[in-house]
């Protein structure tokens, strides 16, 4: 997590939640391809993570953008705006040995794995916020 406490992240993107769906978001950065990789670990079943991962990729192939993208495409497979999902808690719990009693918990552990994907291990989980699992 650059900046910033886990709250005050989750604050803020469920301030974007609330948007009309149509909204369009612009992403200062192409890091779509990373990110859907990213979900399509935490949530292997959600089709409309898969169908984007394949248009992004496609878009790329093609030397396309893959944003600006939308509010209701980033609530469809955004693990960060879907820290309810019970695949995803499901995943959490498993990958992590941990039972995730809310979504703040959710959320840290989400962010924590997040900025060591590349790794092929989990890292232990005190590392990751200990005081908010």
């Amino acid at each position: 997590m650059l900046d910033g406490r886990p709250e005050q992240m989750l604050a803020s993107l469920d301030s974007l939640a609330v948007l009309p769906r149509g909204t369009q978001v612009h992403c200062a950065h192409e890091y779509t391809l990373a990110n859907l990789q990213f979900a399509r670990q935490c949530e292997p079943s959600n089709a409309d993570i898969d169908a984007w991962y394949r248009r992004a990729k496609s878009l790329r192939q093609d030397g396309l953008p893959t944003l600006p993208t939308s509010i209701e495409l980033e609530l469809a497979a955004n693990p960060f705006l879907r820290v309810q999902s019970i695949e995803l808690l499901c995943t959490l719990e498993s990958r992590f040995q941990i039972s995730i009693s809310n979504r703040l918990a959710a959320f840290t552990l989400l962010r924590g794995w997040k900025d060591i994907f590349c790794a092929e291990e989990p890292i232990p989980t005190g590392r990751l916020w200990p005081s908010l699992l």
